[in-house]
């Protein structure tokens, strides 16, 4: 219950100053889940979970924790501490464990956020893919198709699920994640170049 008020709190407010739409949410299954997702800012999260009503795990960096306030909001609201400049152990179980209890995982697969609308996306990391295999978890291309800025509509765009069923059962060696990697780049890019055309097709008309 109070993970609803808390929910409604802050939707109000934001729904004003951080208009946005989320596209495409037919394409999302039941069941356990990776969401991969671009990355431009520390809203993104926020403006993703505040506008979907299913509650869902959330790995972000441990920075995102120092604040109190700010770090029981996001724990509260699923959040996953991951260390990025070591190898979390902890956070990678606490992933597994989402998924084996059927529950959606939400990644920044590039680490880091782009600096700005002009970078169309980042190297990809090897461990969201790592877990995806490991787990035989499908996952959900979004693509954010600007950076949020105040009173600026945000347009997330949720592809369709893929597997990386390739790579079941090989041993995940550093090249063998790079391949699974450029999968992934490549899945996103389409949702992005969709995107795209279906504007392109709209001034045409």
């Amino acid at each position: 219950m109070l993970l609803w008020i808390a929910r409604i709190l802050l939707w109000i407010p934001l729904s004003i100053l951080h208009p946005t739409f989320i596209k495409g949410k037919k394409n999302l299954p039941k069941g356990k889940v990776i969401l991969s997702c671009n990355h431009y800012s520390n809203w993104d999260i926020a403006l993703y979970i505040l506008n979907m009503p299913e509650k869902i795990k959330i790995l972000a960096k441990k920075e995102l924790f120092k604040n109190k306030i700010f770090g029981a909001i996001l724990r509260n609201f699923g959040g996953i501490e991951i260390d990025r400049e070591a190898n979390d152990i902890n956070a990678i179980k606490q992933c597994f464990k989402s998924l084996k209890d059927g529950k959606k995982l939400f990644v920044f697969p590039e680490g880091t956020r782009l600096r700005d609308d002009s970078e169309v996306l980042g190297e990809i990391k090897s461990g969201m893919a790592l877990i995806a295999i490991k787990t035989k978890t499908p996952i959900v291309p979004i693509w954010i198709e600007r950076k949020p800025k105040l009173f600026r509509k945000s347009v997330y765009h949720i592809g369709k699920p893929f597997e990386l069923e390739n790579f079941y059962g090989k041993k995940l060696d550093e090249q063998t994640l790079q391949e699974a990697n450029q999968v992934v780049r490549e899945k996103m890019l389409e949702v992005r170049q969709e995107v795209i055309d279906k504007k392109k097709g709209k001034k045409r008309k």
